[in-house]
């Protein structure tokens, strides 16, 4: 878990920080910071999926099949709806807000953006597994360092509701070190691929859907498809299709 509250140190850190100076930021800084980091987490998607894909064993069918799926298992539970609501929740017991849900409530949008750029990607899992298989944080110390930063120009954006992502980092990101303790003998070169190439993904939806604003997109309705693809590699496995 070291990792882990050294990512959640940042993160208020560099929260506080944008929260402080962002108010001297003209509107267009600000948009100008975001747009660089939507590109960026766009460039950091497409190299994630395209190194899951090259690792042998791999099968590009499994990320398609894992995203169906659980973008189905996360409209069902309404995944990025509670997430929207926990904001809302939030906003209104520490902010002083209405808590109404809506695209212009920069408290809800801030949380939700800044909880799935700091859950989802690939360091975040592949980070995670390392910490809670051998207990090395290297990389999610590294992964700090940026999130840091993203909150930094996150907060100085959308405002303090940056600041409560930390909480879905302490339960995903500290939840996956945990649970990898714990599974260290099931996980492969092939299922971490996978779930790479899933991460890819999901940083490109939130790329397109919440930085750069060029689509709208439930990326967080699509979280569960990082669950299934090692269920489907364990199932191939198993019946010697893997």
């Amino acid at each position: 878990m070291t990792g882990t509250i050294i990512n959640i140190g940042t993160v208020l850190i560099g929260g506080l920080i944008g929260l402080l100076v962002g108010a001297r930021f003209s509107d267009r800084v600000r948009d100008t910071v975001i747009s660089v980091l939507g590109l960026f987490t766009l460039a950091v998607g497409i190299l994630t999926f395209l190194d899951g894909v090259n690792v042998e064993g791999e099968r590009i069918l499994i990320p398609l099949v894992s995203l169906l799926i659980g973008g189905m298992l996360g409209e069902w539970w309404r995944i990025e709806a509670r997430l929207q609501d926990l904001g809302a929740a939030l906003e209104k017991r520490f902010a002083g807000g209405d808590g109404e849900v809506t695209q212009e409530n920069q408290f809800i949008r801030g949380f939700l953006t800044a909880s799935l750029l700091f859950c989802v990607g690939p360091m975040t899992i592949l980070g995670s597994i390392q910490d809670g298989l051998t207990g090395d944080y290297e990389l999610l110390a590294i992964k700090a360092v940026l999130d840091g930063f993203a909150a930094m120009a996150l907060a100085s954006t959308f405002g303090v509701g940056v600041l409560f992502s930390v909480l879905v980092v302490l339960v995903v990101q500290g939840g996956l070190t945990l649970l990898a303790s714990q599974m260290q003998v099931f996980f492969t070169e092939v299922m971490i691929a996978e779930l790479s190439v899933v991460g890819g993904i999901l940083l490109l939806a939130i790329a397109i859907g919440s930085l750069l604003e060029l689509r709208p997109i439930r990326t967080g309705n699509l979280l569960p498809s990082l669950l299934v693809a090692p269920v489907l590699v364990i199932v191939l496995t198993l019946l010697g299709l893997g």
